[in-house]
Formats: C-alpha cells, structure tokens, sequence
C-alpha cells in the first residue's frame, strides 16, 4: 500500500497547500485527483465485500459532492445532499459488520457537539436550515457507529474508522462554521487536511 499512500498523500498535500496559498487552479486539479486516487486505493483493497463496495460509493457521492461546489455558481443545498448520502453510505458501511453495543458517552457526546453546532449557525442558515440539521445528524451517527466500532473491540480497525470519521466530522464543523458564520484564513486548509485525512483512514480499515 506505500505507493498508492504516497500518491494520495503528495496529491492531498498539494491541494491542502493550495487551499492556504495557492493558486486556483491547483485547488480545481488536485481535490478530485485525490478523491480519485482514494477510490483506487479502496478498490484495489483485498477483499471489498459489501461494507467495502458502501465505502467505494460513499466516495464516489463525495467527489460528486465536491464537484458541486466547485460550479462557478455554489450549488450547496445539492452540495449538502451527496455528502449527506457520502455519510449515510459510510454509516450503513459501519452498521453491517457491527454487533450493537451502547457506550452512552459517546452519543452523549455527540449529541452536545451537534446542538452547540447547530445552535451557532441556526440564525444563518435560513432556507437550507433543515438540509443542515439532516446533514449535521447523519454525520454525528456516522461517528457514533463508527465508534461503536472501536469500543466493543478495541482493534486497530476500529480505531482507523473511528478516527477517520472524526476528522471529517472536525471537517464539517470547519467548513459549516466558516460557511455561514464567520470565514477565516486557515479554514480552508483545515478543512482539507481533516477532510482527505478522514477518508484515508476510512479506506485504510479495508487494509486491517
């Protein structure tokens, strides 16, 4: 897997440094190039099986997601609507290889993080209000799941999924906060070191 590790992470590493102080052009050419890179990764993994084939499109909703947001014109709400689906794919990914446990801190967690978002954007987002809760929850319960993961058996696979997720979710309050509340230099790098991060760790679990 070093080759392919290399390539995303030179890719990634690329679009993160566009992303603080680069051109455009470097930030239109290496986001969809490293999404790409990881589909490939994912699907050369050893043994895919059906959680593997939801991670594999969970990416492709993702890279459509992103394609979306890249249009002269921002189509955000649709924009919202494949990474909600990107989420939902990872979670149902999560879902059928687990036996369900409640560790109550984590979803308790959770849960304060999501309210406390939703509570500093509620006054901005107005007409895409119900489109961010859905996909601020769907996002929250790709985490618990994925944390479930982790805590019942305390494998490195668990691990990579757990940290994985939480990255993106550490991406998706970055991008929402700077979005609609308050924009700030760095978000944009933060947002796609914890963004391609997250879904490598994703795609690694297909490696454990």
């Amino acid at each position: 897997m070093s080759w392919p590790f290399l390539a995303v992470f030179f890719s990634g590493w690329l679009y993160v440094d566009a992303a603080y102080r680069g051109p455009s052009w470097q930030r239109w050419l290496f986001k969809p190039v490293t999404l790409l890179l990881l589909l490939l990764l994912a699907w050369q993994a050893p043994v895919l099986g059906a959680a593997g084939y939801l991670i594999v499109f969970g990416l492709l909703a993702t890279l459509a997601g992103d394609a979306l947001l890249q249009l002269p014109r921002q189509q955000m709400l649709y924009a919202l609507g494949a990474f909600f689906l990107a989420h939902l794919l990872y979670a149902l990914s999560f879902a059928s290889q687990m036996t369900f446990s409640l560790f109550w801190p984590l979803p308790l967690a959770l849960l304060i993080i999501g309210v406390l978002l939703l509570a500093t954007l509620w006054t901005r987002i107005s007409e895409q209000r119900w489109a961010v809760v859905a996909y601020v929850g769907m996002t929250l319960l790709m985490v618990w799941l994925a944390g479930e993961q982790y805590f019942l058996r305390s494998t490195d696979y668990g691990f990579s999924l757990l940290a994985g997720t939480s990255l993106l979710l550490l991406a998706s309050i970055v991008w929402l906060v700077s979005h609609y509340r308050s924009r700030f230099r760095a978000a944009d790098a933060i947002v796609a070191f914890c963004y391609f991060a997250g879904h490598f760790l994703i795609v690694r679990s297909l490696y454990l």
